[in-house]
């Protein structure tokens, strides 16, 4: 698979390394020449030519070395370039092994010696620059010593024998010498390009989990889109119903249905959370509140459901004040209290703080513990400690998840100490508070209701929800105008010279429109910023974001009856607030 890889990164570092090596060998043969001449052992034209010759053949190398580095061969490329390498390093090798002996002095044996030993030299010191890929150097190691052994084999006498067979042994040691620097080279360049393919399958890996993310970020959102359009419209229609004259069965029966429609919306509620922490829209407001109250209230809702499981959930008090974001901190202790009930059988929940440096807010239970392979796991998204059946009355599973992207943004650690079969505490570390409290924890019921009939634009392309909407809305007293896009409503209202006092539209509409683009286009028809409430199923991050920056107020389907009525009463008391004269 990496052949051609191999071989290119072998022929690049022969080409790489012979600059220094051939600018060497030819000041080598200049000093050599220039030494026999001046000592009268040579004839200056032989060293002359000789010198010539390594010149000639560097100037050729370096040539060579220019184009390949120019040209940056790809590497299915390297046979060309190996080929021509081979072709330099022999011409290179020929001119020393032959071009040497034109340096033999006759009568002088010492400086013959001096002659072979230098060549010797030059052949072995090109292993750093020619090792690298082996057919080249064994080209230029045998062109050197071949000859130049031949020749000293040729005399009769014993030291030229002597000299032919260490040079043959040198050769041989050598070429293995050469061989083990090449299999290093080797293993070395087949580590990088494992450790290559390594990165880059992660890579791909990684982007793989981002498109699953992302496809899984789009399912929920078109999924969870498509499913809200009817449980709101449901809502609508309980809504409207319970305003309606029943006997005893028929309005236990349309409790059960708001029961039902109520826990499919905190099943939406929680997938709508991880796509709103997902996207960044959630920002916390930090406030100084006493957190006792806080604790009361949870306590106080989440105590029935204890009631009923035979449990005894007890508060310790705190008279302490905390610095956080009292919503965001609601959540993450309900949550924790919540599921401490949920998975204690028997016993109690207890429920206090610890005074250090910062608080910490602890919950305990005597509930079945959690296995210490499970710990980090129970803060995945879907993931629920005893429940293989997915029993759906036990929720998503996205609870802690909701804690520990909440524990994040708040900057509260939380910490898990649990024994299985013995129970379990949950420690939640926040700051104290050292200023007076910007806010009290108290409970509120809800606005009061509208005393006025409202004017108020409905725009849904959903049929049923135009009609549960109108129906909803005009048994609370309020006029109301149905339509399916932007340009049905301003039909309907061309002839209108009444100020709407309230638009409501869905987010998604009919092709291409939107919502935000919808309430903008109504408001300049009016020239009236009227107040507007933008309703959306729609999960995805980037449209919680784009709904978000609007300027209306957003709220998520299904929206009970009760959360609807709250925002319509604020938004027109706003509204009338801020027409009133200074």
């Amino acid at each position: 698979m990496h052949h051609d890889k191999l071989r290119a990164e072998q022929v690049a570092a022969l080409y790489g390394n012979a600059v220094e090596g051939t600018v060497g060998s030819l000041i080598a043969a200049a000093i050599l020449s220039g030494m026999l001449v001046s000592l009268g052992a040579v004839p200056l034209p032989a060293a002359v030519i000789f010198v010539t010759l390594v010149f000639g053949q560097s100037m050729t190398r370096f040539v060579l070395i220019r184009a390949y580095w120019k040209s940056r061969p790809a590497p299915p490329d390297w046979r060309r370039w190996a080929q021509r390498a081979i072709a330099s390093t022999l011409a290179g090798g020929l001119t020393w092994g032959f071009g040497s002996l034109l340096l033999m002095s006759p009568s002088r044996v010492e400086l013959q010696f001096i002659v072979l030993l230098v060549c010797a030299g030059i052949a072995a010191g090109a292993i750093t620059a020619f090792a690298t890929y082996l057919p080249a150097y064994y080209c230029n190691l045998c062109s050197i010593m071949v000859p130049t052994t031949i020749w000293a084999a040729s005399h009769p006498d014993v030291l030229h024998w002597t000299y032919a067979a260490l040079a043959t042994l040198w050769t041989a040691v050598i070429a293995m010498l050469a061989k083990k620097h090449s299999e290093i080279l080797n293993k070395s360049l087949r580590l990088q390009f494992e450790n290559l393919d390594l990165a880059t399958n992660l890579r791909l890996q990684k982007e793989k989990a981002e498109e699953a993310s992302i496809a899984k970020s789009r399912f929920l959102a078109s999924a969870s889109h498509d499913l809200r359009q009817p449980v709101h419209a449901l809502s609508m229609f309980v809504g409207a119903l319970r305003t309606r004259q029943m006997d005893d069965d028929a309005r236990r029966l349309v409790k059960q249905i708001d029961d039902s429609v109520g826990a499919l919306d905190g099943l939406f509620t929680s997938l709508l959370d991880i796509s709103r922490l997902d996207a960044g829209v959630i920002q916390a407001q930090f406030q100084s509140f006493p957190i006792l109250a806080l604790l009361k209230r949870i306590c106080r809702d989440e105590g029935a459901e204890a009631t009923r499981k035979n449990l005894k959930l007890t508060l310790i008090p705190c008279s302490l004040l905390v610095e956080s974001d009292p919503v965001l901190l609601e959540r993450i202790l309900r949550n924790l209290i919540s599921n401490a009930i949920r998975y204690t059988d028997n016993g109690r929940v207890v429920v206090g703080c610890r005074r250090g440096e910062r608080l910490s807010v602890e919950v305990w239970d005597s509930g079945r513990g959690i296995a210490p392979d499970e710990r980090d796991l129970i803060f995945q998204e879907f993931y629920q400690v005893g429940n293989p059946e997915r029993d759906r009355s036990r929720g998503l599973g996205l609870g802690l998840a909701i804690v520990a992207r909440l524990t994040d943004i708040l900057k509260t650690p939380l910490t898990l100490q649990s024994s299985a079969g013995r129970g379990s505490v949950f420690k939640l570390s926040v700051p104290i508070s050292q200023r007076e409290p910007s806010v009290t924890m108290q409970e509120i019921d809800g606005p009061p209701a509208a005393a006025n009939s409202l004017f108020i634009l409905v725009i849904d392309d959903e049929v049923a929800i135009q009609t549960s909407m109108q129906s909803l809305l005009i048994s609370w007293g309020h006029v109301v105008t149905v339509a399916g896009s932007c340009q049905d409503m301003l039909a309907q209202i061309a002839d209108f010279t009444v100020v709407p006092d309230l638009i409501i539209s869905d987010y998604r509409l009919r092709s291409t429109e939107n919502g935000i683009e919808t309430i903008q286009q109504l408001r300049s028809e009016f020239n009236e910023n009227i107040p507007a409430i933008l309703m959306t199923g729609d999960t995805a991050p980037n449209r919680i974001r784009e709904a978000s920056e609007s300027s209306c107020f957003l709220m998520h389907k299904p929206v009970s009856n009760s959360k609807l009525r709250a925002a319509i009463t604020n938004l027109t008391i706003a509204s009338t607030r801020s027409g009133e004269p200074a």
